[in-house]
């Protein structure tokens, strides 16, 4: 599996022959170095409907005919736009070609140009043998422990700006929780209210079983 990051919560997940990529924030976004015409994926998972995370999921679903895949009130919304989704919920899981996706709780709010579109969430997804945790725009909460105890995570992509989200100490927190191979930070820096040094994360990981792994923007890493 090859992960590349593009910038705030955005990363391309490849495995196989089947290649997704979670929270496409990429039109306006500061950090992206790539466009969405430049996306070619099988499937478009998206943790809830704020742009900076719903982005340009749409626009990448109709180029590539790729499902949508969300909770159900956010893939109403793009079906809406004419986008093909597949809808989920908190707690439910399903077998794709690509792989497995199962939704999990995340703490925040989900709201697009039209109002509010059901519950935010956080993705495990298992491929080629491999499992990623995206937690989405999320506080620290304590079934964090229960995803670590269920999910073998080789990797965990945890937000770290703080003000919306977990800031860095709770994301070392939540790291103890998961107990995954490898964290990666996410969602700081794009703007200023959530600039952060992710060195102060990776550096409160030492000495724990996790390695954190701060990528650039069009930087991947294979696990």
């Amino acid at each position: 599996m090859r992960i590349t990051y593009h910038g705030h919560s955005c990363f391309i997940i490849e495995a196989g022959k089947y290649k997704i990529i979670i929270d496409p924030f990429l039109s306006g976004n500061p950090m992206a170095k790539i466009k969405p015409k430049d996306v070619k994926v099988d499937a478009v998972l998206v943790t809830h409907g704020h742009g900076d995370h719903l982005g340009d999921a749409v626009d990448i679903s109709k180029r590539n005919n790729a499902l949508i895949i969300a909770p159900f009130e956010l893939v109403n919304y793009c079906n809406e736009k004419g986008a093909t989704g597949h809808p989920m919920h908190i707690g439910g899981s399903y077998n794709f070609p690509f792989g497995r996706v199962k939704l999990t709780i995340a703490h925040h709010g989900s709201t697009t140009d039209t109002g509010a579109t059901g519950n935010p969430c956080g993705f495990v997804v298992t491929m080629e043998g491999k499992t990623i945790y995206h937690a989405g725009d999320t506080g620290l909460f304590s079934d964090m422990k229960l995803i670590g105890e269920i999910n073998r995570i080789d990797a965990a992509m945890l937000p770290i700006g703080d003000n919306f989200t977990m800031g860095i100490e709770d994301a070392i927190k939540a790291v103890e929780f998961l107990r995954p191979r490898i964290a990666i930070p996410m969602h700081y820096n794009t703007f200023d209210v959530i600039r952060q040094d992710p060195k102060h994360f990776t550096d409160g990981l030492k000495g724990s079983q996790t390695k954190g792994v701060i990528l650039g923007s069009g930087e991947g890493i294979e696990i």
